[in-house]
């Protein structure tokens, strides 16, 4: 599944030049790799990813294959400029935070590159989490900008806060057997 991950032909990689499939470039070096490998290598470095993307996001996937296969590949956030509503939804519900760049913003306008780093300024307090506000973002060149937090409900943003559907499922179902007995 992680190695099948991006490989859509309709996916055009702009720090390939447009290239389709599989690819990428690792970052620190330049090396072209396929995006397991890449993935493995920002891993095993304890360096987070996202993924910076254009209009309808998931759009034609299979869907729940589509937000699994960042999630091992250790994506935390995903960038766009709009998400199909069902994908975005699974994004959300497995642990990866669904981002939109405002009207009239995208990658272009924003002159990003994708070689920045990013810093997302989420309220740290799940508290002050809420569906739909505007989040931060800085990269390392001194840009920042604003985008929408697509965590659309209080539900999915109890899933950020565990990580993902699963584990809050688990926790909850811990929490109400403990309480049981």
């Amino acid at each position: 599944m992680t190695r099948g991950t991006f490989a859509n032909i309709r996916i055009a990689n702009k720090l390939l030049n447009g290239e389709v499939g599989p690819k990428t470039v690792h970052i620190p070096t330049g090396e072209t790799l396929c995006v397991f490998d890449a993935a493995s290598r920002y891993k095993t470095a304890g360096q987070d990813t996202i993924v910076l993307a254009g209009a309808e996001y998931g759009i034609g996937y299979s869907r729940d294959w589509a937000a699994k296969g960042p999630k091992l590949l250790g994506v935390k956030a995903i960038i766009a400029k709009s998400f199909d509503r069902v994908h975005r939804s699974n994004l959300a519900s497995i642990g990866i935070v669904p981002l939109c760049f405002k009207s009239g913003d995208d990658v272009e306008t924003l002159g990003l590159t994708g070689h920045e780093r990013y810093t997302i300024h989420l309220p740290s307090n799940i508290s002050e989490i809420k569906p739909g506000q505007d989040i931060t973002l800085t990269t390392d060149t001194g840009k920042s900008f604003a985008c929408t937090l697509r965590l659309d409900s209080k539900l999915e943003v109890a899933y950020y806060d565990h990580g993902g559907m699963l584990p809050y499922i688990i926790r909850s179902l811990s929490n109400k057997y403990a309480l049981n007995q």
